[in-house]
């Protein structure tokens, strides 16, 4: 009934698993790929046939984790998976960025890849299984994909390389990264680092490319085995030919000038005039009206990119190396914790940041666990940053990855928990954009931090990269626009701090790239994020030296763990009496410490106060305040330290003898009392040898008369 072909490879001492012809076999490829006991099946689908009239590739990724892969039942009211997580969004793109680039040109149609984790083994994350299952389905589905590709994690511990790290292994790391490509070279990295150099980084890409070689040639081993036969492809139309030498001889000229005129919004504007003009020159004729926008744009690629290779001036009139000219302000809102603008050439990026407490960490449902984050970083792009009205609603997948890249960077430089006990989110306001705006929020998001006080180990910059490459002929361009990188070959994404890298991505448009390139493009980049950083230095140079005056402050106390239930109370009655009534957010962690924080410092220390109350044990010939709780006929008790009673003996009231306790005390009033002795575990108190008004103890001889 089954037609199964399996091929299986020893990959970095674990087997990987390729195995087609049992499970999906309606689909045009489907591939269930095991690494260790973490399994991904991975489909693809391909329309017959392109929509009438579509000039683009539909293409879609959707990676996602069920629930049962770990033998968990998802949570919520619905108990079934629902909306894609963080992580699903950025796999999904993970795995779109190397495979879109390597399907034929003339293919448009609309084509599906879906990645299913049906097991996790909490060792190997299903990312990069995934990546080489979806890039086995499509290489034996018969649609036009040039592949295959392979991917692969490299870490970086005790100084070497580490393939494909385990879970365990990846807390010892200074470097997680994953880099993707064909046998001819790279075609993607994802990666966050702790202050890596150029070079290291470089090896780890080069090491990563080298070591997922197996895995093409155990992807080409089972095509040979069972691949379909590859689609037919549409021909050129004749059409193509004819508006392409009717534009270039009419309007390639404007088309050059409009391209020299440096600000976007009247290069825009003037190259809509040239299109206009060309549009006029087709007639009626629906062959080339439906060839139109083909052509044009790849016009418009010739004119940008022959004219960077032939004159080394770019569209703005900058050289290959130039950054665009860089404003830095911070302090910008008043009630802000902190708050930055950065603006570089037509990007500009608003980054606040708050400071919160342990009760604003965001909590992560994933297959590995629940676990908590204490650092956010949220990137919103609206309409208006590049001048049109648009849809507003959820982030979509590039806001979430670009965010998340901006976090990759910032991360490895923020302060350690315990040393700056807070939860921090910040969120960029893209404001303007031409090229790069995740990379000025790496700017943004260092200086709105430094401007709350938040001691970072050392600035972060980030700068875009870009490729030019025509034949032998290559250009890498430094600080890309929008239409460079549009026109261009690759958007290479650099960040790091004065001592090394912390994070890089790269996608490349072509099939692939040269370590000589990647070279050029590291060291040009870490010129132009040395002369960013100079020009953020002109703004600030580092933390301030205390945290914003509207951000809370947090006292962190140590108190017994076994204490922890009374400060807790029964149903959190007790914390929850302080909070209310102080004003203060307490966070108790397992071990006893306790973070208090309030924007008063006077609030903080009444909460701190009254926890270190309850937890204080009395001591015999200390006086303290406390609240009479109860009435009795032999006495009153007394609470004091806040969760402590003792009881006063009718005889420790007055100096001299009383008939009724009634007569001299009421429920709810305040006393001074004094820690007299214990019995059996209970406390004796006495008021009677301290003064009520003062406080103060009374001297014996005073008592007596």
């Amino acid at each position: 009934m089954f037609n199964v072909y399996r091929k299986q490879i020893d990959w970095g001492g674990r087997p990987l698993t390729l195995e087609t012809g049992k499970i999906a076999r309606q689909a045009d490829g489907a591939v269930l790929a095991s690494y260790g006991e973490t399994v991904v099946l991975c489909t693809v689908v391909g329309a017959k046939a392109a929509k009438v009239g579509q000039d683009f590739f539909p293409l879609t990724v959707n990676y996602q984790e069920k629930a049962f892969a770990t033998g968990k039942i998802p949570g919520g009211f619905f108990k079934r998976e629902g909306r894609p997580t963080e992580k699903e969004t950025l796999v999904s793109r993970l795995i779109d960025r190397p495979i879109r680039p390597l399907f034929h040109k003339s293919y448009r149609s609309e084509t599906q890849v879906i990645a299913t984790v049906l097991s996790h083994d909490l060792e190997n994350d299903p990312d990069v299984v995934a990546m080489v299952g979806c890039s086995a389905a499509l290489t034996i589905s018969g649609l036009p994909f040039l592949g295959p590709i392979a991917a692969a994690r490299v870490g970086h511990i005790d100084g070497r390389y580490v393939l494909n790290p385990t879970r365990d292994q990846m807390r010892d790391t200074g470097l997680d990264l994953v880099v993707a490509g064909t046998s001819e070279g790279v075609l993607m990295v994802e990666s966050e680092a702790g202050e890596l150099s150029e070079e290291i980084m470089l090896g780890a890409v080069t090491f990563g490319h080298e070591h997922f070689q197996p895995v093409i040639d155990a992807i080409i081993d089972l095509a040979e085995m069972c691949a379909k036969e590859p689609r037919e492809l549409e021909a050129e139309p004749e059409a193509v030919a004819r508006v392409r030498a009717r534009l270039s001889e009419a309007v390639a000229g404007d088309l050059r000038e409009a391209y020299k005129t440096v600000v976007k919004q009247d290069r825009y504007a003037a190259i809509d005039a040239v299109k206009a003009k060309a549009k006029e020159l087709l007639g009626d004729d629906e062959d080339e009206r439906a060839v139109f926008g083909d052509v044009f744009k790849g016009l418009e690629s010739d004119i940008v990119r022959g004219t960077i290779l032939d004159t080394g001036m770019r569209i703005d009139g900058r050289d290959t190396r130039t950054v665009r000219p860089i404003v830095a302000e911070v302090g910008v809102l008043p009630r802000a914790h902190g708050s930055a603008v950065f603006t570089r050439g037509e990007t500009q990026a608003l980054a606040v940041a708050t400071l919160g407490t342990g009760q604003d960490e965001q909590i992560v449902d994933a297959l590995e666990g629940e676990y908590r984050e204490h650092f956010m970083l949220h990137y919103n792009f609206p309409p208006y940053s590049v001048g049109e009205a648009g849809r507003m609603g959820s982030p979509g997948r590039r806001e979430i990855g670009h965010g998340k890249l901006a976090w990759r960077a910032i991360r490895p430089i923020l302060p350690a928990k315990e040393d700056f006990p807070y939860t921090l989110r910040v969120v960029s306001e893209v404001t303007e954009s031409n090229g790069s705006s995740s990379m000025a929020t790496v700017c943004g998001t260092s200086l709105s931090l430094m401007d709350a006080g938040v001691p970072l180990s050392r600035p972060c910059a980030g700068i875009a990269m870009g490729l030019i490459k025509e034949g032998d002929r290559f250009a890498v361009l430094s600080d890309i626009l929008g239409d460079e990188d549009h026109l261009g070959d690759m958007d290479f994404k650099v960040a790091g701090t004065e001592a090394g890298v912390t994070s890089l991505q790269m996608d490349i448009k072509i099939t692939s790239i040269t370590p000589e390139i990647m070279k050029i493009a590291l060291d040009q980049a870490r010129d132009g994020r040395l002369h960013i950083l100079d020009e953020m230095a002109k703004a600030l140079t580092g933390a301030r030296d205390d945290v914003s005056s509207n951000a809370p402050r947090i006292t962190v106390i140590t108190i017994n763990k076994d204490k922890i239930r009374d400060v807790i109370g029964s149903g959190g009655k007790v914390i929850r009496e302080i909070t209310e009534t102080t004003g203060a957010k307490i966070d108790i962690a397992d071990d006893g410490t306790i973070k208090v924080a309030a924007t008063d410092q006077k609030v903080a220390q009444a909460a701190i106060d009254w926890i270190q109350g309850i937890v204080a044990e009395p001591e015999i010939g200390k006086i303290y305040t406390g609240k009479v709780v109860k009435i009795m006929d032999f006495g009153a008790f007394v609470n004091f330290l806040g969760a402590k009673d003792g009881l006063v003996h009718i005889s420790e009231i007055k100096p001299a003898r009383i008939k009724a306790v009634s007569d001299h005390l009421k429920e709810g009033q305040e006393v001074k009392v004094k820690v007299i002795g214990f019995d059996r575990g209970k406390v004796k108190l006495s008021m009677k040898v301290v003064d009520q008004e003062t406080g103060q103890e009374i001297e014996p001889e005073a008592e007596e008369a």
